[in-house]
């Protein structure tokens, strides 16, 4: 059985983590979550915090209860490794808004009764001062099974591109690499899937993204979260990258719940 990297051990935080800040801030919550607090606005994006439906490798950073307030959560798709029922449901009362592609926030407001608010691809936002696009994946692996009972559609999936103050962060989202993806501005950061999975970016596909955004931040996701040896969706290793990626310094191995400060380049 293949062993998994994993991440070094998680820095819990709470209340603290969403005071105002003269900085913008990322903290990754495992998987493909973040918190992000821009000069005190606070979105989460992706969180699964609970509800997991594998064994874990890490310890989660912070419970939903100990959450105080989140002005917004962004969510990609509707895979339950990003799409929690049960974290949803437990940040709810301290959540201002949701924010989604529209097939996922129809899903919200069905299951919980609230707005939600959904978005075209290429359409922008905005929570305060923090500026949102969505930006095009391709994750369509629902469509070779017969477990759903829909056809799922590009519109169904998105990444954030999503401008700060302080810079800017690209969660490119769970997808197959598009030729979009290649002619994007530069960012700051990106939230980077490296899955060898045909449904997610690939390894070597990845590795070309990476090195076309050579001063990009690289902010490791979907790696050393579930004890998943058998499936490479979530087996990444870091290691594989570091002689593969131009400039591999910007190469951020984070542990979950673990500080990283947002700047322009």
């Amino acid at each position: 059985m293949t062993k998994q990297a994993t991440p070094r051990k998680t820095v819990s935080f709470s209340a603290e983590a969403f005071e105002a800040i003269n900085e913008t801030e990322i903290r990754w919550l495992g998987n493909s979550g973040i918190l992000l607090n821009s000069r005190g606005t606070c979105i989460m994006v992706d969180p699964v915090l609970e509800g997991f439906d594998l064994p874990l490798l890490i310890d989660m950073p912070i419970k939903t209860e100990e959450v105080p307030k989140l002005d917004g959560i962004l969510m990609t798709h509707s895979d339950n490794d990003h799409f929690s029922l049960d974290t949803l449901k437990n940040l709810l009362p301290v959540t201002e808004s949701f924010h989604a592609p529209k097939y996922v926030a129809e899903l919200y407001s069905e299951k919980f009764h609230t707005d939600a608010i959904g978005h075209d691809i290429h359409t922008t936002f905005e929570i305060e001062e923090i500026k949102i696009l969505l930006t095009p994946a391709n994750h369509l692996w629902q469509n070779e099974t017969s477990k759903f009972n829909r056809v799922f559609q590009l519109e169904d999936y998105c990444g954030f591109w999503i401008e700060t103050p302080d810079g800017t962060l690209w969660i490119p989202g769970d997808s197959r690499l598009m030729e979009e993806h290649l002619q994007m501005p530069e960012p700051n950061a990106i939230l980077f899937d490296f899955s060898d999975n045909e449904w997610h970016i690939g390894f070597d596909n990845a590795v070309k993204l990476a090195n076309t955004y050579p001063k990009a931040d690289l902010l490791l996701s979907h790696w050393g979260t579930v004890d998943a040896p058998n499936m490479n969706v979530f087996n990444g290793n870091p290691a594989d990258l570091f002689d593969k990626v131009v400039n591999p310094d910007r190469i951020k191995e984070l542990a979950a719940g673990e500080r990283y400060i947002l700047r322009k380049n």
